[in-house]
C-alpha cells in the first residue's frame, strides 16, 4: 500500500536535527509516495528557550529545490505547520500562510492562554478548567483564523496533562470547535506520534473526535507521523489507516496548491 505522510519535520524546525535529505530518503525507503515537509512556525512562542521561526527564504528555496530534485522518486509536498495563537499573533500566522505557494498548511495548537503545552505548570491550574480553557482557546482562534487545511493532532493536550483526563465538562466546546472545522471545509489528521508517546489507544485525533468529525460530515483526513527523525518516518502508518477505516472513512486526502484530492484508503 502506498503511504502518504503529511506531517514531518527537518532541521528547519528548532526541535529537529535531521537533514532534509535524510528525511526524504527515509520516506523513500519506507514506501512513501507523497511526503509533506511541514516545518514549524510558532510566532510568539511563550518559552523563550525556543524560537520556532524558520529561515523562510532558505526554507522556501529548499522546498522548491527538493521538489524538483526528487521528482520521479517521491512527491515532495510543500508544507508548513503553523502554531496558531490569538491576538496580534494571528496576524503573523496569516502573513506567513500567504507568503509562499504552499501545498498544505497544518494548523496546530502548541500553546493556549499564554502557556506552551510542554512546559506549562499544570499543578497550578484548576484541573477541571484546563481542557475547557484549551478548547475554548482553539474555538476563539479558529473562529478568526482560516489559513490552514488540516488541524494537527486535535487533542494534543492529552499528551501533556499530568492528571486523569475528564472530557465530561468540555464536549460542548469540542463540538463547537469541530463544527467550525467542518463548516470551513477543513480537515483533521491522525498524528501517529501518539503511539511513540505511549498514549495507547488514545490517538490524536482521538476516537470520539474522529467519530464527531465524520458524523458532522467531515471527509478530509490525513495521516502524519510528525517525524523529527528519519527512524520515525511513516511510523505506524498502516495502523492509522486501519483506524480511519473503522471510523467509516474510505478516502484519504492529499494536497496540491492547497486543494485536496481524495484517494481510496
Amino acid at each position: 500500500m502506498m503511504k502518504y505522510d503529511y506531517h514531518t519535520h527537518t532541521c528547519f524546525s528548532e526541535d529537529s536535527e535531521a537533514s532534509v535529505d535524510a528525511m526524504i530518503n527515509a520516506a523513500i525507503e519506507r514506501g512513501v509516495a507523497e511526503l509533506a515537509i511541514t516545518d514549524h512556525y510558532d510566532p510568539d512562542y511563550p518559552d523563550p528557550e525556543f524560537e520556532f521561526i524558520p529561515d523562510f527564504p532558505e526554507y522556501y528555496k529548499m522546498l522548491m529545490e527538493k521538489q524538483e530534485e526528487y521528482a520521479g522518486r517521491i512527491k515532495i509536498v510543500k508544507g508548513i505547520e503553523i502554531g496558531i495563537q490569538d491576538g496580534e499573533t494571528i496576524y503573523k500566522c496569516r502573513e506567513a500562510a500567504h507568503a509562499f505557494p504552499y501545498d498544505v498548511i497544518v494548523g496546530s495548537f502548541h500553546c493556549f492562554c499564554g502557556y506552551d503545552l510542554y512546559t506549562a505548570d499544570y499543578s497550578k491550574m484548576d484541573e477541571k478548567q484546563v481542557l475547557p480553557d484549551f478548547y475554548t482557546f482553539m474555538h476563539t482562534c479558529l473562529s478568526q483564523y482560516k489559513c490552514y487545511d488540516v488541524v494537527g493532532h486535535f487533542n494534543v493536550i492529552d499528551r501533556y496533562v499530568p492528571f486523569e483526563l475528564d472530557y465530561s465538562n468540555c464536549m460542548d466546546i469540542c463540538e463547537a470547535v469541530m463544527k467550525i472545522i467542518v463548516e470551513d471545509g477543513k480537515g483533521i489528521e491522525i498524528n501517529t506520534s501518539s503511539f511513540r508517546y505511549g498514549m495507547g489507544d488514545r490517538t490524536h485525533a482521538a476516537s470520539e473526535f474522529l467519530t464527531m468529525y465524520r458524523e458532522m460530515g467531515g471527509e478530509i483526513v490525513t495521516i502524519g507521523s510528525d517525524a523529527h527523525k528519519p527512524q520515525d518516518m511513516a511510523a505506524d502508518w498502516e495502523r492509522a489507516a486501519e483506524i480511519l477505516r473503522t471510523h467509516g472513512f474510505r478516502y484519504l486526502a492529499t494536497f496540491e496548491n492547497r486543494k485536496p484530492t481524495m484517494i481510496k484508503l
